[in-house]
């Protein structure tokens, strides 16, 4: 994948897939499956260009066809891609940086355009894979987020969780535990690494609050 330093060097002008309820952050891993027209369409331009895809949920108003837009979204780079027998596409992107919605562009395509502010999200590009929380903290984010589990019935390999970097962590969790579109978006928020912690960990508590299962296990 191809490194980026400064946010100067990102494409300024980018497409955007608006799509609620998926969360693509800073170093994750998004799979999607691409089927609509215009939505094909896109790939076809961004394969032939930078391969940089902006994906960002929507806020109300606007019609149903051009929904309003929310004011962050997350920067991907297709990282993967495959073409099924029926014409879909498989693709993978891996979030790059964040940015600020600018301008909606003047775009004659199928598919929408906007430009992208990233300067907000410099320190996107400077992923800490060495940062820690406070073992209180930890232990507290462990215990929710076995009650969260349970109550929802989903598992994941606690192995891998205890040995996993905070960053991997966080962004493995924010993105794939089935929060609400709203709640993604304050994940996405999230002004710093820390920040988005306490927020996973509060969503965690808050969806586990009538859960009376204190029993957890310690990530270290």
């Amino acid at each position: 994948m191809q490194a980026y330093r400064r946010t100067a060097e990102l494409p300024q002008m980018i497409p955007v897939f608006p799509l609620d309820g998926a969360l693509l952050l800073p170093g994750g891993d998004l799979p999607l499956q691409i089927f609509e027209p215009r939505y094909l369409n896109m790939i076809d331009d961004v394969m032939a260009g930078d391969r940089i895809i902006g994906m960002i949920q929507t806020r109300p108003g606007g019609d149903r066809e051009r929904p309003r837009l929310s004011g962050v979204g997350c920067a991907g780079r297709v990282t993967a891609y495959a073409e099924t027998a029926d014409g879909r596409y498989l693709i993978t992107l891996t979030g790059v940086c964040r940015f600020d919605t600018g301008e909606e562009l003047s775009f004659q395509g199928p598919y929408r355009q906007v430009r992208a502010r990233y300067e907000r999200f410099e320190a996107d590009l400077k992923q800490d894979g060495a940062a820690q929380a406070p073992e209180a903290a930890r232990s507290r984010f462990a215990n929710a987020l076995k009650r969260y589990l349970n109550r929802r019935e989903l598992d994941i390999d606690w192995e891998t969780a205890q040995t996993a970097p905070l960053e991997a962590l966080v962004t493995s969790l924010s993105m794939g535990l089935p929060f609400e579109p709203a709640e993604k978006q304050a994940l996405l928020e999230a002004p710093t690494l820390t920040g988005r912690f306490e927020t996973l960990s509060t969503l965690l508590e808050i969806d586990g609050v009538n859960d009376g299962d204190d029993e957890g296990h310690s990530l270290q």
